[in-house]
């Protein structure tokens, strides 16, 4: 949609809050690569390409990293009005070795710290259904502070929230609190085996999970488990599904797109039930149906796996997804 259009269109549905960045990849003895990403900037733009209205809530420079992140947003369709430029330098995150993967990240009061949510657009809470929070912008202050205050505000005005701390080496002993602060607000976590160990420094991943999903037990967790798909624990009930056979051609981008799938089913389901309701008078007193964690489930693997099917973390796209749940 043109920048013209940004203010007549009606506020998301979904917003992801965090950081936006350049990853600078060392591809040889003197040659680097950059490619814009982000884990929450990936979610919005995976929502998105699924077909859910969303925007990025976040701060970016106002050089020629924040001009390709900008333009990567705008070619997304997110909604521009969320994205906030500013005239510091630009969040970089380098990987100087890929296998396995090292890597730091180069911020020190960088664009993306300055993010202000009492800029955004007045109203905007009213019609958001869902908001994502996660990654390394909850590790850096003033941020950090500034969106849990914001996840605070927004769970107590009911809207839904997901939450993946998508564990990079920066989420030591200092994170526990935030972490727990988390997992306390979300509706939804998502977590792969590998953040769990890393997020609380042991090998024995089913007592983490077990410690994470004590900090919360009405939480719906979903856990990536790479090759083996993915579980979901609402509960005291566990559903597993394996992905769809495909030739991966990168893993970059895959937890991003299952848990932007994830909240896209259930935003669909959410829309659908609303719809049954206003065309029958007698449904209109009865309780919400439980959500269908299992087509919920099979949605997500799906999206993790259309994120695999290309180089690089390109979203999938809705009828790649399609494709895929018919193959399994």
């Amino acid at each position: 949609m043109p920048e013209t259009n940004q203010s007549v269109r009606p506020f998301p549905q979904f917003i992801s809050a965090g950081e936006a960045l350049t990853d600078l990849i060392r591809v040889g003895a003197d040659q680097w690569l950059s490619k814009t990403g982000g884990s929450t900037w990936n979610v919005a733009r995976a929502a998105a390409s699924l077909g859910v209205s969303s925007a990025f809530a976040g701060a970016i420079s106002q050089d020629w990293f924040g001009d390709e992140l900008y333009a990567a947003s705008q070619a997304a369709d997110l909604d521009l009005r969320f994205l906030q430029r500013s005239a510091r330098s630009p969040l970089l995150a380098v990987v100087y070795e890929t296998t396995p993967p090292q890597y730091n990240f180069i911020g020190d009061n960088s664009a993306d710290l300055s993010f202000d949510p009492a800029a955004l657009p007045g109203g905007w809470q009213q019609t958001a259904s869902w908001v994502h929070f996660g990654g390394i912008s909850l590790t850096r202050s003033p941020l950090a502070e500034r969106l849990i205050e914001l996840a605070e505000d927004l769970h107590g005005r009911g809207v839904k929230i997901s939450y993946d701390p998508n564990f990079r080496n920066v989420m030591d002993q200092r994170y526990d609190s935030v972490l727990k602060k988390m997992a306390q607000l979300a509706d939804v976590i998502k977590v792969s085996d590998e953040d769990l160990a890393g997020l609380f420094r042991t090998d024995d991943t089913e007592a983490a999970l077990v410690t994470l999903r004590g900090f919360n037990p009405d939480a719906t967790v979903l856990l990536t488990l790479g090759s083996q798909g993915a579980a979901i624990h609402a509960g005291d009930q566990y559903w597993q599904v394996a992905p769809p056979p495909i030739t991966v051609v990168d893993t970059v981008g895959a937890g991003d797109a299952g848990i932007a799938g994830l909240i896209f089913s259930l935003i669909q389901e959410t829309a659908a039930a609303a719809m049954s309701t206003s065309t029958s008078a007698s449904v209109s007193s009865s309780q919400p149906a439980a959500p269908d964690w299992l087509q919920h489930l099979r949605f997500s693997v799906a999206c993790g796996s259309a994120a695999c099917l290309n180089a690089g973390a390109k979203p999938p796209q809705l009828a790649q997804v399609r494709a895929l749940l018919e193959k399994n």
